[in-house]
């Protein structure tokens, strides 16, 4: 957590408007959407299918995008894509991104960055070599309550952090992707994710992780619990894609706490409790969630920047190392590391 960041999320209208291009036609890419055409300047211009240029057209209906194409290729080559946004399944998150830096798109990757480090470090040495802006889009560290928490921290509100803790499980196992190891299923990179980075947004990379894993017969993990041990804290996160879990979050701290309220990466809620009795509420829900995000990348863009200095692409490769060591602690090996 970087004592030189805004300890206040801006207006997302506020940012330049671009013209986004879209890589995937999922649920995710939807919200992305809507987060650009309704809550800022910007407006996506066309998306892409590599299932097919049908798939893109009824996404393109459906949202009232003016493009559709049926490969990855034909999107980046449009010279009216300023930005390109990759959603696809973790395991093809690279390659398409790595298309888009190299066609001099600025791009926005779907989290988790990759399904591991060294893709996430292709990403990171191709966006450099050519000087266009790359993020992971990590939604959560954008949102106003975010911003808000942050500077609570800051202040001294609950004194020096010992704890963290955070959890994520949602009943989507069902979901065919999520059993497949050859999409990098599991529940560790689709919602494990939203935990550890929590736990490194507060308290950084930890000095040592420990982890267990309960995995389905696909070999990919259904449920996962982790320690991560700092110096003088220490966090506490689970995730599982096997059932529901409250998604809440909290931070204690020698002078108080911080409840965030479920879903904790979603725009809350959260109450600072101090112990001398005082607490207060700040209060962050707003629709949708992912504008402040995009935002994010028009400024970026605007200023010049090749990474966002709220998270960074040494950030997403730190993650991926924390990801990869967990999944080595468990088990999880995906076919295409073999």
């Amino acid at each position: 957590m970087s004592a030189t960041q805004p300890f206040t999320a801006r207006d997302p209208m506020a940012a330049p408007g671009y013209k986004w291009g879209i890589l995937g036609a999922g649920g995710i890419a939807r919200k992305l959407a809507d987060a650009v055409t309704q809550y800022t300047q910007s407006e996506v211009v066309a998306v892409a299918a590599a299932s097919g240029v049908e798939r893109a057209q009824a996404f393109a209906d459906e949202k009232g995008i003016a493009k559709a194409y049926g490969s990855y290729e034909e999107l980046v080559a449009d010279p009216e894509v300023d930005i390109v946004y990759v959603a696809t399944t973790h395991n093809n998150h690279h390659e398409p991104a790595i298309l888009a830096i190299n066609a001099g798109k600025h791009v926005l990757v779907e989290k988790a960055f990759t399904q591991n480090e060294a893709q996430a470090q292709q990403i990171v040495d191709a966006a450099r070599a050519k000087g266009v802006f790359v993020m992971e889009a990590m939604w959560a560290r954008h949102l106003p309550h975010m911003y808000a928490l942050r500077a609570a921290i800051a202040r001294g509100e609950i004194g020096d952090v010992v704890s963290v803790q955070a959890d994520h499980g949602q009943p989507i196992a069902h979901i065919p992707r999520m059993a497949r190891a050859d999409l990098a299923g599991g529940a560790l990179l689709d919602l494990g994710i939203y935990p550890i980075a929590f736990a490194h947004d507060i308290l950084g990379v930890p000095d040592g992780i420990t982890a267990v894993g309960r995995l389905t017969d696909a070999g990919v993990d259904a449920q996962v619990s982790m320690v991560f041990d700092y110096s003088t804290a220490q966090a506490s996160l689970t995730t599982t894609m096997a059932g529901r879990t409250p998604c809440q979050a909290h931070i204690g701290g020698t002078a108080g706490a911080i409840e965030i309220e479920g879903t904790f990466y979603n725009p809350t809620r959260f109450t600072v409790r101090r112990l001398d009795g005082t607490s207060w509420t700040y209060d962050g829900r707003a629709e949708n969630g992912f504008q402040w995000e995009a935002a994010e990348v028009a400024r970026g863009v605007a200023a010049g920047l090749t990474e966002s200095p709220l998270h960074t692409l040494d950030e997403s490769l730190e993650l991926m190392r924390i990801m990869d060591e967990i999944r080595a602690q468990i088990g999880v090996v995906y076919p295409n590391e073999r």
